[in-house]
């Protein structure tokens, strides 16, 4: 066919390739969407291994691709999630790979305060899963603490009520640590307070406080959510320094409410937890000083009259004293006679008797012990040679008997060896096993029982049949004509044995 005029006329339409057609197309959305705001449903969530998040925002009607990049990601504030609805901030562009459009996110926001609810719900759960909310971490205040430690903001009315409350109950040095309650930087902040007053040595420049107090005003769930946070939480259960919350007003809960050792309806409160009343304490000690005087009263008036009683029934110190010092006087006089007496009747006996001469009496003892020391010599060199004649004849003994012993022994063991080795080749010739082996088989009914004869089972009994490699399983469909079975031998009533019946 012949080409016709129209078909080779140059045509004005500009002529572009896919790349450049898809970079013009990104140019074009990019500068007309430099920065827009979607609100949607997050569907089918990916983190590949590059860290980056690709996801798709959604409606009843439409449907469009976003990506959170890595670095990105840890400042969203929010875990992207499937089906959490937000509100997603970021620039539009397209993808030439796959020519589509995509919302490049650098913010996410919860959209509603239905979507906070759930996730403050489930961030709940996972907390309180992990024990950071259990009451048995929880621990006593102090009852009048040194110092008190204050996380708030310094500028607002909250620590104003909390200073005047300190300063009407029981003044306390107080160090406040200012934070922000509300934005982006808040929770970081609050967590960093609660650590640092932790970290503050108790001897250090800076006192360590006795007692922490977390306040903020009232407001709404969106304002008090950097108290929900779950760096705010673990910080606060981590606190080693007793915690109060005094987060919002007393119908606002928190999870720093749960994860503190107590928790304030209001920061007034918390500050009238932390102090007791120092009127009251006063009048308190001053009434126990009077009842503490009035008991000193009356028990030193009840010792002087029991002392009283006492001395009335002793005698009088003198009388005694001097009754005493007659009896010693006496007893002087009858010591100094019968100590004469006795010196003299011991000189009288020894006047009396018959003296040894020392040297004699040595002598005959030295003569003695000459002779034992004798006897004792001869005895021992008997002995010792008794002694050594007995070891040898014992020793040579002892080495015949072990020789014997160990020859009995290895042939103890032989026969031993040789009698087990016949069993065991007895044991096997007995054993079913090797008839299994030459192609029999063995037929046992379903109690075990070893069937001997085809007239013993039935249509429809379950058999078990054992080879020589294993065992099958089996049930007569085709049994020889009904024949009664074989009943079981009579039981003996002779008591077994050889003895036959009387009977």
């Amino acid at each position: 066919m012949e080409a016709t005029a129209s078909d080779t006329a140059p045509s004005n339409v500009p002529e572009f390739s896919v790349s450049e057609l898809s970079f013009a197309l990104k140019r074009e959305i990019e500068t007309a969407f430099p920065r827009v705001r979607v609100r949607g449903e997050i569907s089918q969530p990916s983190f590949p291994r590059s860290g980056h998040c690709y996801f798709r925002l959604k409606d009843e009607n439409a449907v469009i691709d976003g990506v959170a990049w890595k670095g990105t990601i840890p400042r969203l504030g929010i875990k992207i999630e499937e089906g959490l609805e937000v509100i997603a901030t970021g620039k539009l562009t397209t993808y030439a790979g796959s020519s589509r459009y995509q919302i490049i996110v650098d913010r996410l926001e919860l959209a509603g305060e239905g979507a906070l609810l759930k996730l403050l719900e489930d961030r709940r759960k996972k907390l309180q899963a992990e024990g950071l909310f259990d009451p048995d971490r929880k621990r006593a205040l102090p009852f009048l603490p040194e110092v008190i430690g204050v996380v708030t903001s310094p500028s607002g009315a909250v620590i104003r009520d909390i200073l005047h409350r300190l300063a009407d109950r029981f003044p306390r040095h107080v160090l406040v640590w200012p934070v922000a309650v509300q934005g982006e930087k808040a929770a970081a902040e609050v967590a960093a307070a609660i650590a640092g007053f932790n970290r503050l040595s108790v001897d250090g420049k800076v006192p360590r406080p006795d007692v922490l107090i977390v306040a903020r005003g009232g407001g709404s769930l969106e304002d008090l959510w950097a108290f929900n946070e779950e760096i705010v939480v673990r910080a606060a259960a981590a606190s080693e320094i007793p915690l109060i919350s005094a987060v919002g007003h007393e119908t606002d809960t928190t999870l720093i409410d749960f994860a503190s050792d107590r928790r304030a309806p209001t920061p007034t409160a918390a500050a009238e937890m932390a102090v007791p009343v120092r009127a009251d304490l006063m009048t308190e000690t001053l009434d126990y000083a009077k009842r503490l005087a009035g008991g000193m009263t009356r028990l030193l008036r009840e010792q002087t009259m029991e002392l009283m009683g006492l001395a009335r029934a002793l005698g009088d110190p003198r009388r005694l004293i001097e009754e005493r010092q007659q009896r010693l006087d006496v007893s002087g006089e009858r010591l100094a006679l019968a100590t004469r007496q006795l010196v003299e009747r011991h000189g009288q006996a020894l006047a009396a008797a018959r003296l040894v001469e020392p040297r004699a009496v040595l002598q005959a003892k030295e003569q003695l012990l000459a002779a034992e020391a004798r006897a004792l010599r001869s005895a021992m060199e008997r002995f010792k040679g008794d002694t050594l004649q007995k070891i040898g004849r014992t020793s040579d003994r002892l080495e015949q008997f072990g020789e014997r012993l160990r020859r009995a022994g290895g042939d103890l063991l032989d026969r031993g060896r040789q009698r087990v080795d016949q069993a065991a080749k007895l044991l096997e010739s007995y054993s079913f096993h090797s008839v299994l082996t030459r192609g029999f088989a063995l037929v046992r009914d379903q109690d075990g029982q070893p069937v001997l004869a085809a007239a013993g089972v039935r249509t429809g009994d379950a058999l078990r049949i054992q080879f020589a490699d294993g065992r099958l399983d089996a049930r007569v469909t085709d049994a020889p004509a009904s024949a009664p079975r074989p009943a079981p031998p009579p039981r003996r009533r002779d008591g077994g044995g050889n003895q036959g019946s009387l009977l």
